[in-house]
């Protein structure tokens, strides 16, 4: 079985492409770019996420989805109070994803090392490829 992102509804995609990316003022929240990759063991989902901290991200999984979410503040400026111009930045992001039955939720771990996230979810040990059994004719 594949692990696979969560889909949204279609009208959502629809709305997001023709109100959110039009340029009036407003900036729609950036999706991390996500790689998965699947070997005979483990899933592992890495998310781009540069210049963040591994406080910034708060993981969880929940009905069978894994749900990888990240809000930072951000301030830029002088420290003094009578400033001219001052800068707030806010982002955030929530990625979800569906768990295949094969995966041990109990072992799910994450790292984070220069701006790639990586959430690694083991195999069932059921779910693991078994070696040849090979059988005597009598």
């Amino acid at each position: 079985m594949n692990l696979l992102k969560r889909q949204n509804p279609a009208f959502s995609y629809l709305f997001d492409d023709f109100i959110l990316n039009q340029d009036w003022g407003y900036q729609k929240d950036s999706l991390p770019a996500v790689n998965i990759i699947t070997s005979e063991d483990q899933f592992d989902i890495e998310l781009a996420t540069p210049g963040n901290k591994k406080a910034d991200f708060q993981i969880e999984v929940e009905d069978d989805v894994l749900i990888i979410s990240s809000e930072t503040v951000s301030q830029s400026g002088d420290t003094e109070t009578s400033y001219e111009r001052k800068e707030f930045g806010y982002n955030s992001f929530q990625r979800s994803f569906n768990i295949p039955e094969s995966v041990n939720t109990d072992k799910i771990s994450a790292t984070y090392k220069e701006g790639v996230l990586t959430v690694s979810l083991p195999k069932k040990e059921e779910a693991l490829p078994q070696p040849k059994k090979f059988i005597s004719i009598k």
